[in-house]
């Protein structure tokens, strides 16, 4: 994908906290340094590190979270009677290659920032460089807090330990952007109520006794009974929960025996359960367990399933989403915001909405009339450069106009 970072995107400026070019160009830079040096959840060492240090220099006082990675850092004075906003980005990496032919290309082998997430951590970072330049001039309405989260793309997340280090204390209201390469630069999407969906990990284990092929009636074919399962049980799933709720089960890996003539005594399945809704989200664990002990009764194979709560959906609040549409019109115009279908894909901002109110912004990253498809988790994703100035400028009108609301 072609990057660009010099011509501007139309635009207007209605309120201060724009961005300026020395700093527009400081961000790209540190947005590419984190592309080079990729860092997989709960090992985001240096990349906290460099964010620290830059907020230090901006005479701010960030705390390293206590899990040793990720970190919060309050702009303003926190008046407990006026709970703050907070910004928050994600700051892991994945572990795949990055097979761009770029300057900037990951120098970790098989690491890569193949979904944005050093764009959202510059995004963020520059939002607060501008917003304490602000409360440096009394031009602050309210205080806000800036989080930077690790460990985003490990399951359930490193929001819930966030919030177990207390980055939710004082806070009223939450916004977060996620990079969409269908999307332009300079646009946003935006979706009222639900915008992600929920995603869980399953993991399960068929046992019997195995034996010849010739004589399959004398054992537990357990091929049979895995072929079963991963075709059936996805089906009666189907069957028995509302067909809006989306709740589906997709199978990443079979495995099962070792020669052609021998029945195994194990089988594997490993896959992931994903729904629209939340309530067929809370209610999956004990379908999904009810629909594999039935199928694999049907070939008297022993099960354990091993079912991983990942992430509920990102359920946007209508008010915080239209500030942000508000925020993004001021800057942009109202022409620049688009309405947004709900993704199957999951993301644990999820968590911090099931305690303050927040949305979600998608963040567009397409070059304005590049008719590529890329998409996100794969080694050539990238991004046009100019959204970083989009996400700053998107979350400082958002601050300023929810402080003024105040």
């Amino acid at each position: 994908m072609p990057h660009e970072s010099d011509a501007e995107l139309p635009g207007e400026a209605a309120l201060p906290g724009g961005l300026p070019e020395e700093l527009r160009a400081e961000l790209i830079a540190f947005r590419r340094d984190l592309h080079m040096h990729p860092e997989l959840g709960h090992q985001e060492v240096r990349t906290t590190g460099a964010i620290a240090k830059r907020l230090e220099e901006a005479g701010l006082r960030p705390r390293v979270l206590s899990m040793g990675t990720g970190l919060v850092c309050d702009i303003g004075t926190p008046d407990p009677a006026r709970p703050m906003l907070a910004l928050r980005a994600d700051i892991d990496a994945l572990p795949i290659p990055d097979t761009k032919t770029v300057e900037y290309r990951s120098t970790v082998p098989d690491r890569a920032h193949a979904c944005g997430h050093d764009v959202h951590t510059a995004s963020v970072l520059g939002a607060g460089l501008v917003l304490a330049d602000l409360h440096r001039a009394g031009l602050l309405p309210g205080a806000v807090r800036l989080i930077f989260q690790p460990a985003e793309e490990v399951l359930p997340g490193g929001a819930p330990e966030a919030m177990e280090s207390g980055v939710l204390d004082g806070v009223g209201r939450i916004l977060a952007v996620h990079c969409d390469p269908k999307v332009d630069a300079g646009r946003i999407g935006l979706r009222a109520g639900p915008i992600t969906s929920a995603c869980d990990r399953l993991e399960i284990a068929l046992d019997g006794p195995g034996g010849h092929t010739a004589r399959p009636h004398l054992t537990t074919d357990l091929v049979t009974a895995a072929a079963k399962v991963a075709t059936e049980v996805p089906a009666l799933l189907a069957r028995r929960v509302d067909a809006r709720s989306g709740l589906a089960v997709t199978w990443g890996r079979i495995t099962s025996g070792h020669a052609a003539n021998v029945i195994p005594q194990h089988a594997e399945l490993s896959g992931t359960v994903r729904c629209l809704d939340l309530a067929a989200w809370h209610a999956a664990p004990d379908l999904v367990h009810a629909a594999v002990d039935e199928v694999a009764a049907l070939h008297h194979a022993k099960t354990e399933v091993t079912y991983v709560r990942g992430v509920p959906p990102v359920v946007n609040d209508p008010a915080m989403t239209e500030l942000l549409r508000a925020a993004h019109a001021l800057r942009r115009g109202a022409d620049a915001v688009e309405e947004t279908e709900q993704s199957l894909g999951g993301e644990d901002f999820s968590w911090y909405l099931e305690e303050v109110p927040g949305a979600m912004a998608r963040l567009g990253v397409r070059p304005p009339g590049d008719g590529a498809r890329y998409d996100l988790h794969q080694g050539d994703f990238d991004v046009d450069e100019r959204a970083i100035t989009v996400g700053v400028e998107l979350f400082t009108a958002a601050a300023l106009i929810d402080g003024n609301r105040l």
